[in-house]
């Protein structure tokens, strides 16, 4: 057989094409976001006889990453980035515009090559996501800052009234050509409703979301009404890029949703159930959380693991949950000071969540450098000092936001050592551990899983019984919220009102 002529080109120090002998190539399939793993496999590979090494980039963090293992890779690396630049114009050309899938498909990466496509035009793009942790999460991927939609519309008190209004609206529009909406399965009716108002005519919009996710816990379903209207431009990515295929949490998140069987404990991964039962289920979650993971990941007890269960009462609900947790994560110490409110142990150390917008609640520095206004519904963080005295206590967010509570204030603070499903939304952890056990039917849902599930980023645990499992996954429990709105833009196309 004789080999096709082509044209030679040289990759790093390895000739490819023309008369060059076959070059051995091969990719990794660790996450390029953890460098020493894959360089490690890269390691491997060169020494098995490797010359060419390819490397998924799904994301930016993955790109930043790959600026490090291209220094230290005894190969040529080679970028394996997941895009399609029919969506970047599809977003160009369109007045609106959605971008849905599950974890593993693209979003981010489209999402971030969009930005760049808009900046490039001289197009003035703004990032918002419902949450502060959304938020925080959307900046950290884009490298660009994004705001909470209540931040972005500028949340302040009206001149004839003691109540929160938002400044911007029709009168006063968001300056912006395009607002990029992520986490859009978390909105309900009446912000976005807020939110459309004040986007002048012409400014192009992005939403962005998984409309597999839990619905919003305000009114209406908005993501899933838009797409099921089929009035706006949906662009479903449904393609699990290779190294996301590598995950078992990508892998059985979508098998969740088909309501398949799950891959479990396959050696060398990163999905794995305990089987527990009755009071073994609730004692095996705290040894794992407080010894094992972290010895064998070398983790943070408190900050890289996060308990998620579907309901706040019984024995592996979340208010059990974060008294046991805290007796093995945070023990009472003679240094450490604590008080008691409302049968509550609030104690130094402890990991707290608020658990109300609070817009105007101040916030600054430790050195007092920097300071503002606004903590979240769903914010972490840890109790570092309480003055028994002034009866203040002081919490710091985000290593940074250190925020005073009065304590007729502590209703806003929740324990955090473990939260709900529907607290998580939004959020990533490094590990989630999630309980299996009997729960009401309406909780043990298939959404509710696929939830817990893709919060993690390496690691998901299930501790209990295979059975609750199996009944999650079967129980495709719909989350129908009768908001009409699939049927009213439908109804405005037909007369007229609305242009498709």
């Amino acid at each position: 057989m004789e080999r096709k002529k082509t044209r030679q080109v040289k990759v790093g120090g390895v000739l490819l094409g023309g008369d060059a002998k076959v070059s051995i190539q091969s990719m990794t399939n660790t996450d390029t976001r953890d460098v020493e793993a894959t360089l490690n496999q890269i390691r491997e590979l060169h020494i098995a006889g490797c010359e060419i090494i390819r490397c998924a980039v799904p994301d930016m963090e993955a790109a930043e990453a790959l600026k490090e293992i291209c220094k230290y890779s005894p190969m040529p690396v080679v970028a394996d980035i997941h895009f399609d630049y029919r969506l970047a114009l599809e977003a160009i050309e369109q007045g609106v515009v959605i971008i849905t899938g599950g974890p593993g498909t693209g979003k981010t990466t489209t999402i971030n090559t969009i930005i760049k496509v808009f900046e490039n035009n001289d197009q003035k793009v703004v990032l918002a996501a419902p949450t502060g942790r959304a938020a925080k999460r959307m900046s950290e991927t884009s490298n660009k800052e994004a705001k909470t939609i209540h931040r972005l519309l500028e949340i302040g008190f009206g001149m004839d009234s003691d109540d929160l209004t938002f400044m911007k609206n029709e009168e006063d529009p968001i300056d912006a050509d395009v607002v990029i909406l992520d986490e859009v399965s978390m909105v309900d009716i009446v912000l976005m409703y807020s939110l459309l108002r004040a986007i002048k005519s012409g400014t192009r919009l992005l939403i962005v979301g998984d409309s597999d996710q839990l619905p919003s816990v305000g009114a209406g379903n908005v993501l899933k009404d838009l797409i099921d209207s089929e009035v706006i431009n949906t662009v479903r990515l449904n393609e699990i890029f290779r190294q996301a295929q590598e995950s078992m949490i990508v892998v059985n998140a979508h098998k969740i949703n088909k309501g398949e069987p799950l891959k479990l404990n396959v050696k060398g991964k990163d999905f794995f159930f305990i089987k527990k039962e009755g009071d073994d289920i609730l004692q095996e979650i705290v040894g794992i959380v407080s010894e094992r993971l972290p010895k064998f990941y070398g983790v943070d007890k408190l900050k890289d693991i996060q308990v998620l269960s579907p309901m706040r009462k019984g024995t592996l609900g979340v208010n059990n949950l974060n008294i046991e947790l805290q007796k093995s994560l945070n023990p009472p110490n003679k240094y450490k000071t604590e008080e008691v409110f409302s049968k509550r142990t609030f104690r130094v150390g402890d990991k707290v969540m608020q658990i109300k917008n609070n817009y105007t609640r101040k916030w600054k520095s430790e050195d007092g450098s920097n300071s503002g206004h606004g903590i979240y519904n769903g914010d972490i963080g840890y109790i570092y000092y309480i003055d028994k005295e002034k009866k203040e206590i002081f919490v710091i967010f985000d290593s940074l936001k250190i925020v005073t509570y009065k304590y007729d204030e502590l209703d806003e603070l929740d324990h955090s050592f473990c939260t709900t499903i529907h607290k998580s939304q939004g959020s990533e952890f490094p590990i989630v551990v999630i309980p299996m056990a009997w729960a009401p039917p309406m909780l043990l849902s298939r959404n509710l899983l696929y939830t817990a599930v893709t919060r993690a980023k390496k690691q998901v645990v299930l501790v209990g019984e295979v059975k609750y499992l199996e009944f999650m996954i079967k129980n495709n429990r719909s989350n129908d919220r009768y908001s009409n709105l699939s049927y009213k833009l439908n109804k405005f196309i037909k007369e007229g009102l609305l242009i498709k």
